[in-house]
């Protein structure tokens, strides 16, 4: 069985490695993705153009001014004489902010009153807005403070020490590139293995396989072991440049890391298996496994909490093999999860990766009948 197993094993490599299309699935998408997403995903905002509305024109007014044009997150490219000139700014996404200092500003702080700072943010992208205002806010907060330690103004009752754990810096990157390694880990697993069976339809060799003295098993197995291989191999590239070239921290056990990258690519290699034992051709392989990872990333949690979706739909979160490699995989970066922590993960997707392993053996089976 061994023989006739690594035999079958060799011809799927053979003919991936002979395929160009299947070559440059392997090589070419995975690197660009990941330099994309590594780059371009993120959710901090640097350099928000805004523009400022300064009624009072005093010394104070232009030391706020200079704060927020002093920050990383705001860029000054506009002064504004205007109110009229606001709403037009904003509309054509010129500006995401507009800071409005009132006329009574100056008067207000040497009298010991409160005072009014209006910010006016875009508002039809609401997360960028609340982000915004959170920058801003910071400022206003920290210049307030400044003031009231320099000219003996009452401190505030409360203040915030804020302090953020396994992410001192906040830096959204250390969230979003770990996720990457199990998105790109699932895209070339499920397009390698989803290929596999419909190529053989298409060229015609796959039903001299199903005559051969090879047992669906068998062939689930043939098929399995080189999306497994090639999967962690993919995995092991993208966990390097995660590391080595981002810089995100890898804090947990190798071990644990790739025990659940493991069973992850073994429940999408099933998954993967089960696609290509219904697909008649290529075309039908890719459409299907399309269908599958767009839903399968959305519900994963790797941009929007699980838990801020509805109950039905974090119901169907729970057949999704990605939901419970996220976890695994940002735990191992920027935490020290134990075997006990990580369990429940790993229990699920063995579940999942039984599960469709079997359905893929038995549709292999009914389709060869």
């Amino acid at each position: 069985m061994m023989d006739r197993l690594l035999a079958l094993v060799i011809k799927e490599f053979l003919a991936i490695l002979r395929d160009a299309k299947s070559r440059m699935v392997l090589v070419g998408p995975p690197l660009i993705q990941l330099i994309v997403f590594g780059y371009a995903a993120s959710f901090d905002l640097t350099r928000v153009p805004f523009a400022v509305y300064d009624q009072d024109q005093s010394v104070l007014s232009r030391d706020l001014v200079a704060e927020f044009a002093g920050s990383p997150n705001f860029q000054q490219v506009a002064v504004l004489h205007d109110p009229a000139r606001i709403r037009p700014l904003i509309e054509s996404r010129a500006v995401g902010m507009v800071l409005d200092i009132d006329p009574r500003y100056s008067r207000d702080l040497l009298l010991g009153q409160s005072a009014p700072v209006q910010v006016i943010v875009d508002g039809r992208n609401s997360n960028t807005a609340l982000l915004i205002l959170g920058y801003a806010s910071d400022i206003v907060a920290a210049a307030s403070q400044d003031w009231a330690a320099t000219h003996g103004g009452a401190a505030p009752p409360a203040q915030l020490v804020p302090r953020a754990l396994y992410n001192p810096t906040l830096d959204s990157h250390w969230f979003i590139i770990p996720g990457i390694v199990a998105l790109l880990t699932q895209v070339v697993t499920l397009l390698v293995v989803g290929l596999s069976v419909a190529r053989e339809r298409e060229a015609g060799t796959f039903d001299q396989t199903l005559v051969t003295p090879l047992r669906p098993i068998d062939i689930v197995l043939g098929k399995s072991l080189p999306g497994l291989i090639i999967g962690l191999g993919e995995g092991t590239v993208i966990i390097l440049a995660t590391h080595f070239w981002f810089g995100v921290p890898l804090l947990g056990s190798l071990a644990l890391l790739y025990t659940g990258l493991f069973l992850f690519i073994a429940a999408v290699t099933g998954i993967g298996l089960m696609i290509s034992s219904l697909a008649a051709t290529q075309q039908q392989a890719l459409l299907g496994a399309f269908l599958f990872m767009v839903p399968s990333i959305i519900l994963s949690g790797f941009a929007t909490p699980i838990a801020n979706m509805p109950a039905l739909v974090q119901d169907l979160t729970l057949i999704n093999p990605m939901r419970y490699a996220l976890v695994v995989i940002r735990a191992c970066f920027l935490e020290q999860p134990s075997l006990a922590t990580l369990l429940p993960q790993f229990a699920a997707m063995s579940g999942l990766a039984l599960v469709s392993l079997i359905a893929a053996g038995w549709l292999f089976r009914t389709r060869s009948v």
